[in-house]
């Protein structure tokens, strides 16, 4: 995706229809089946199960062609396990051409599904059971549903995070890009793809990324800390040259009025302790300029560069020491 009607496009070209996440790719729709369920034997028994079972769980359908309850299993079996998406597998066992495997187990009536972690049997049921009955037990052997995608999630949203930090713009927004894919709604993600725009000066694409998002997805914490660092970068571009406001400090270190618009240019270049300290100058000097303007403009930086800021957490140890001195 490289045309300008992607909101998520621009950086490091296209991405793949295929999201990675803790090295184990997510499956695409439509995926084969085939990897998912097979047909196994007596001699194909122990590395189609025991040992793949070491890596996720692996449930054994043990069946035979003339059993009607077997027929009636199959295809539900096969829609849950191919809906789970990769978190188990099926692997199917005629009992008649193999007889040893099922006999060794003590498998006395079919269908019986048997599930095998780390290289052996754990649990099982017998019977033609309900598809809502699979899927309670597909979440009993190998967890609810998202749940290791969720914190796999997190795990590359961190890893995104850290990048954009570092200044690699490209590979952060791959990875929220990865993200979006698989979780369009997931709003970290999204504010941190317009993070990247902002930062490489796509102001007008991350306003067009918000815009076209879901009224509740826009009204979550990040996005809208985004927004307001939007509204704060466009402020900046009307508030005159740096050089000359600091011309004017030098002239009249009370101009308050010019050390308040040079803190929201230091803002917007990221010199947010410079931003800050300007704003907490203000303060100290006059706490009725602008109707203590000063400290809910400092507040407004707090919201947008957020708790865990090293910014935030020295102006806040000085605000404090200010408001209560």
């Amino acid at each position: 995706m490289s045309d300008n009607s992607n909101p998520y496009g621009g950086f490091g070209g296209q991405m793949t229809g295929q999201a990675h996440f803790g090295g184990v790719a997510a499956p695409q729709a439509g995926a084969s089946a085939a990897a998912a369920i097979k047909d196994t034997t007596t001699a194909g028994f122990a590395k189609d199960v025991l040992e793949e079972s070491r890596n996720q769980p692996v449930l054994v359908d043990f069946w035979a062609p003339w059993c009607g309850p077997c027929k009636q299993l199959a295809p539900v079996i096969e829609k849950v396990v191919n809906e789970a998406q990769g978190r188990v597998k099926l692997v199917k066992l005629n009992i008649d051409d193999h007889p040893a495997i099922p006999g060794q187990l003590g498998i006395q009536s079919i269908p019986a599904v048997v599930a095998f972690v780390g290289g052996r049997p754990v649990d099982g049921f017998m019977g033609a059971v309900p598809e809502s009955q699979i899927r309670q037990f597909i979440d009993k052997i190998a967890g609810p549903a998202g749940a290791d995608e969720a914190a796999e999630i997190e795990a590359v949203l961190e890893e995104a995070a850290t990048l954009l930090a570092n200044g690699d713009l490209q590979g952060a927004a791959q990875l929220y890009g990865a993200v979006l894919q698989a979780t369009p709604d997931n709003s970290k993600a999204a504010a941190g793809m317009a993070e990247c725009m902002i930062a490489a000066g796509q102001h007008d694409r991350a306003k067009q990324l918000i815009a076209g998002m879901p009224e509740e997805q826009r009204n979550a914490p990040e996005i809208q800390a985004i927004v307001k660092k939007i509204e704060q970068i466009e402020e900046a571009r009307k508030l005159g040259d740096p050089v000359a406001l600091e011309h004017a400090l030098a002239l009249n270190p009370d101009d308050h009025e010019a050390r308040m618009k040079l803190a929201k240019i230091r803002n917007v270049e990221g010199r947010r302790e410079e931003a800050a300290e300007h704003l907490l100058l203000i303060m100290k000097r006059d706490r009725s300029f602008d109707d203590d303007g000063a400290r809910r403009q400092l507040l407004q930086f707090f919201d947008v560069w957020g708790p865990k800021d090293p910014a935030t957490a020295m102006a806040r140890r000085k605000l404090s020491s200010i408001l209560f001195s």
